[in-house]
């Protein structure tokens, strides 16, 4: 079965004759379906099942293919412009494969890629912020808005001046904190930069914090996990525990190595 095939499998569900769910969607139905679907790629690509990443590839294909004939049956465009488009782009973008610009870095990739999409979409006068999706999640969205400006040159020299700024927004929000009068929308605006300013030391060791969560989210059930088994041989509920008897079961977890 070639891909030709696929696209007509998707065009007969959308058709009189197809699946009464697939012909109801619309563009606003399948945003968090699509969604959805990206999250469980991610999942899969994090795992060792190969087989498991080829299906969540295949949903996602679904979904574009799905949303490029929604298109075409509005006479907007078609499968193969979305195509096109992405080819004459990725040429387009990478002049040091496709052409005869020099780069000797990855900076000056991502710098020329930079000038060629302003270039592409007139963006004279406006902010090279205006870009990032307002949609993305909020670590995903900071990540993104730090790496749009520091190649601009707004950045830290260097990493110690990241961490120092933690320390500055940490010490502002326990200031807050400490006075009786603080609101809640001064906490979170504060609490909201005590994050924005981890996430710049993240993004300068390298490291996405949205991963770097997720394997702390991952590490800390596995370990609260492994007190309610304990709990568990006892007959008891966790919240039957003291805290000091669920901190030695956390200790215990750590040791043996429960955070996988």
């Amino acid at each position: 079965m070639d891909l030709t095939e696929f696209v007509s499998i998707v065009k007969k569900l959308r058709s009189p004759e197809g699946c009464p769910w697939d012909k109801e969607q619309t563009f606003d139905s399948l945003r968090p379906h699509i969604i959805e679907e990206a999250y469980e790629l991610t999942e899969a690509m994090i795992g060792t099942s190969s087989e498991l990443l080829k299906e969540e590839l295949g949903d996602v294909l679904l979904h574009v293919v799905m949303l490029a004939n929604m298109a075409e049956e509005n006479k907007w465009f078609s499968l193969q412009e979305v195509s096109n488009a992405a080819v004459e782009k990725l040429i387009r973008r990478h002049p040091h494969v496709f052409g005869d610009t020099t780069v000797t870095s990855v900076d000056e990739v991502w710098e020329n890629w930079e000038k060629i999409k302003s270039q592409e979409k007139n963006n004279v006068g406006k902010s090279v912020l205006d870009s990032v999706p307002k949609s993305l999640p909020g670590l995903m969205e900071a990540l993104k808005i730090q790496k749009k400006v520091a190649r601009k040159g707004f950045d830290w020299e260097n990493i110690a001046d990241a961490v120092a700024k933690i320390d500055e927004e940490v010490a502002e929000l326990k200031l807050l904190l400490s006075q009786s009068d603080s609101d809640s929308n001064r906490l979170e605006g504060e609490a909201g930069d005590v994050l924005f300013s981890m996430v710049n030391v993240f993004r300068k060791l390298g490291i996405d914090p949205e991963a770097a969560l997720k394997n702390t989210n991952h590490k800390f059930k596995s370990r609260f996990q492994y007190i309610e088994k304990q709990a568990a041989e006892e007959n008891r509920d966790v919240s039957n525990m003291s805290l000091e008897e669920m901190e030695a079961h956390w200790e215990a977890a750590k040791r043996n190595k429960q955070n996988r």
